[in-house]
């Protein structure tokens, strides 16, 4: 049973703190991808992800490689905020707004970081790598149906 507080609120000791905190880092917490020290990203930051097993396939085909995050089973690129306008991303990408990873049980570990300050991948080469990548027709090479 816990202590009351003269004011009539339960206390909380040390040991049910750390209990909270560790209980909202689940596997289903997002985490957002931070940047790397010295970097910024004037125009916002989004994500865009691969299965892992596509990472290295998509890297070669770019011509500039921004930051890249990567864990067990995703590789995530930074993309400037916006970079899904009028884009679909092939599946199984995912975009990502605000670069915040879903169901990540920690935040992913930073695997590459470009020279300069600004952390971006150029999001239409990224899109054509992971179309090629995935087997997919870019949005715009598609029939257009009447």
């Amino acid at each position: 049973m816990g202590m009351r507080a003269a004011s009539g609120g339960q206390v909380l000791n040390l040991d049910t703190l750390v209990r909270l905190q560790r209980g909202r880092q689940t596997p289903a917490t997002p985490h957002r991808l931070p940047l790397p020290a010295g970097m910024t990203a004037p125009m916002g930051c989004d994500a865009v992800a691969a299965p892992a097993r596509f990472g290295p396939l998509v890297l070669p085909r770019l011509p500039r490689v921004g930051c890249v995050y990567a864990d067990e089973a995703h590789w995530w690129w930074l993309v400037p905020a916006d970079s899904d306008y009028a884009l679909e991303w092939p599946a199984p990408a995912q975009y990502a707004a605000g670069a915040v990873v879903p169901d990540a049980p920690a935040v992913p570990g930073l695997i590459h970081k470009p020279d300069g300050t600004l952390p971006y991948t150029p999001p239409i080469p990224l899109y054509l790598a992971l179309c090629r990548v995935t087997g997919t027709t870019p949005t715009w090479s598609r029939p257009v149906s009447a």
